[in-house]
């Protein structure tokens, strides 16, 4: 097949070099034009970025100019699509002027999660929501999210457990210093330190996670009907977001029916054979000590950090307690925004 043009905005920071490394070598989609900020602008991506995803930067960006993110600059390049890494605060006009123009979006942005007509997409957990974009007002252009970096983690543990009957669900996190960006936070205010607290983390968490597992019913989502309680914390870990959940069931259950299926879960993704869908979504850890961040991230099954690990799954009256691990620039980022993609176009919602 003909492969699509694609658009990177905010190629040059931490997630932006993900989709970069991602989309290298992606047999549907090809790399064609990058945006950054207005110090990288007009500079090769070579000489513009610091790089930090990979310790390979692939040749076809290495000379490629960095565009201003501004809308006019990027829809005079002739291209399909685009994949967003930028703030929200910069995301919502741009993305929107671009939908409007005719291109689809796939964004790793918070700007536009909470609209009513636009998904957050996981399309293992909620395939059908991909249904939202056809009452988005924009002329063949449309705006698809992916969740929050920790959310993305949670879901995977949560949904599996939805035949069991949730009643509510807490969850600490203790996340990457990777999520708050390049810069995001000093080094003598992490190293040796945690940090409890991450602006509107708790939130977002709360709020999405209800919206992921909620129904798609007439045009609009119908949040799931569980309590979803959060506290999140900074840790000086570089990349993975390692979860604390404990989940309240209605059902009777035993801690091998739970392991039994997470093993057995499975979405269209997988059934669809898309590149950058893990054969298996969720890879449970037996150690005692396990998951952890630098021993399981990405290390399994060539699944590039698209796999959830789950471990310490045991039983507490009727209580579940587990820890997972999420790899937040890949899963929880650019990897999620490109499976998005993927999976519109073999739905036929990106042509």
């Amino acid at each position: 097949m003909k492969k699509l043009k694609a658009g990177i905005l905010g190629a040059t920071g931490v997630v932006g070099q993900q989709f970069v490394k991602i989309l290298s070598n992606h047999p549907y989609f090809e790399v064609t034009t990058v945006t950054g900020s207005a110090k990288s602008s007009g500079k090769t991506y070579g000489d513009a970025t610091d790089w930090s995803a990979t310790n390979y930067l692939p040749e076809i960006v290495i000379d490629m100019n960095v565009l201003d993110t501004d809308a006019n600059a990027i829809l005079r390049n002739d291209i399909d699509l685009v994949f967003s890494a930028l703030p929200a605060s910069i995301a919502y006009d741009l993305e929107d002027e671009l939908a409007s123009s005719g291109i689809p979006v796939f964004s790793n942005a918070s700007a536009h999660r909470m609209r009513e007509s636009v998904p957050i997409l996981i399309p293992e957990i909620n395939p059908d929501h991909l249904n939202l974009v056809s009452s988005q007002q924009y002329d063949g252009g449309f705006i698809v999210t992916n969740s929050n970096c920790s959310t993305s983690g949670l879901v995977f543990g949560l949904k599996p457990l939805m035949e069991f009957g949730i009643r509510d669900a807490i969850v600490t996190t203790y996340q990457a210093v990777s999520g708050a960006g390049r810069k995001g936070v000093g080094s003598m205010d992490i190293l040796g330190n945690v940090i409890p607290f991450i602006s509107d983390e708790e939130t977002k968490i709360e709020q999405e996670t209800r919206l992921i597992l909620g129904k798609h019913e007439n045009g609009r989502i119908i949040p799931a009907q569980f309590d979803v309680n959060a506290s999140c914390a900074r840790v000086p870990v570089l990349n993975g977001h390692l979860e604390s959940v404990v989940v309240q069931l209605e059902g009777e259950f035993s801690v091998n029916q739970v392991i039994d299926a997470y093993n057995s879960f499975s979405g269209e993704p997988q059934a669809l054979d898309l590149p950058t869908a893990p054969s298996n979504p969720i890879i449970v850890r037996l150690e005692p000590d396990r998951p952890q961040p630098t021993r399981d991230l990405s290390l399994h099954d060539g699944d590039l950090g698209m796999a959830v690990k789950i471990g310490r799954v045991r039983k507490h009256k009727n209580r579940l307690n587990f820890f997972l691990l999420v790899h937040n620039a890949i899963r929880g980022a650019a990897g999620a925004s490109v499976l998005n993609a993927e999976f519109a176009l073999a739905k036929g919602v990106l042509e």
